[in-house]
C-alpha cells in the first residue's frame, strides 16, 4: 500500500535514537524528508546522517538540529528549519525522552514537577499549537505517550500524571482542527525494547527478569522493536490514515486489556 509519504516533510522531536529515531527512518523509508532534533547538534546530525545511510535513497532527506522541548523558541525553528530545508511543513510527531524514574511519589520534589512539566506538556503543548497555526488541510500532529494514559505504571509517577493530561490536551486540539482538516493523535507505546526500556527493567536490580517477567503479562508474550512502532506511527502520521483522528492508538502486543 502506498501511505502517500512522497515529498512530504515531518518534523520528529527526539528523533536521535529509540522510538523518534526508528519513526523518522520509517518516514524516510516511504519517500518523506525529516527534521529530526536532538539536544546537541553534534547528535542531530550524526542521527540525520545514520538516518541517511540506513533507509535506502534517502542520504539529503533528513537533516538534524539542536533543540529542547523545554525551549519557548523550539516551535518556531523546527518549523523554519522545514520550510528552509525542504519547502514545506506537513506533519509533527512531538516524541520526549521519558522523566525520571524510579522516585516514590512522596519525593519528588517542585523542581521535579516544574522540570518535566516544562519538557513533557508545555513544551509539547507549544509545539503543537505552532503547528496549527502552520499547517493546512491534510496536516497532522502527533503525540508519543504512553501506556500510563489509561493505567498508573509503577515507579513512572511524573509520566502518570502528565502523560493523561496531554492525552486530553490532544482530543480537545482534535476537535478544533479537525474542521480545517487537520488531523491529532497520541501512540502508546507499551513495552518497547529502546534503551529507555532496559534502564526501566534494570532499577528492579535484574533486568533480564523483569524483561521475562513482563513479557508474561503481554498476549504476544515479547516486548515490540522500535520498529514496529516506527511503522505503526508512520502510517498514522501518513495520508493513508487521513480518517483518523482523535484516538489513542496502543502499540503494546495487547497488554492494554480495555476497549
Amino acid at each position: 500500500m502506498d501511505l502517500g509519504l512522497s515529498q512530504r516533510v515531518y518534523v520528529v522531536t527526539g528523533g536521535t535514537r529509540g522510538l523518534g529515531f526508528a519513526t523518522a527512518a520509517q518516514l524516510l523509508a516511504e519517500g518523506a524528508r525529516v527534521v529530526i532534533t536532538g539536544r546537541s547538534q553534534k547528535a542531530a546530525e550524526e542521527a540525520a546522517a545514520r538516518l541517511g545511510v540506513e533507509a535506502s535513497g534517502a542520504e539529503g532527506r533528513a537533516v538534524g538540529i539542536a533543540a529542547d522541548n523545554a525551549d519557548p523558541d523550539t516551535p518556531q525553528q523546527v518549523v523554519a528549519a522545514a520550510r528552509e530545508r525542504f519547502g514545506r511543513f506537513d506533519g509533527l510527531l512531538v516524541s520526549v525522552g521519558g522523566p525520571p524514574a524510579g522516585v516514590p511519589a512522596d519525593q519528588l520534589t517542585d523542581e521535579h514537577w516544574r522540570s518535566a512539566f516544562d519538557s513533557v506538556f508545555l513544551g509539547a503543548v507549544r509545539l503543537a499549537r505552532t503547528a496549527a497555526g502552520e499547517l493546512g488541510e491534510g496536516g497532522v500532529i502527533g503525540f508519543v505517550l504512553s501506556a500510563s494514559v489509561h493505567e498508573p505504571i509503577p515507579g513512572l509517577t511524573l509520566s502518570n500524571g502528565l502523560r493523561p493530561g496531554l492525552a486530553g490536551f490532544a482530543k480537545t486540539l482534535a476537535n478544533e482542527l479537525g474542521p480545517r482538516g487537520i488531523r491529532v493523535l497520541g501512540l502508546m507505546p507499551g513495552r518497547i525494547g529502546t534503551e529507555r526500556m532496559q534502564y526501566l527493567d534494570s532499577l528492579t536490580g535484574d533486568g533480564d527478569a523483569a524483561r521475562e517477567r513482563n513479557c508474561e503479562a503481554i498476549p504476544l508474550r515479547r516486548y515490540g522493536t522500535p520498529e514496529e512502532f516506527g511503522r505503526t506511527a508512520a502510517f498514522l502520521l501518513s495520508p493513508a490514515a487521513s480518517y483518523l483522528t482523535g484516538v489513542m492508538v496502543p502499540v503494546d502486543g495487547g497488554a492494554l486489556h480495555g476497549f
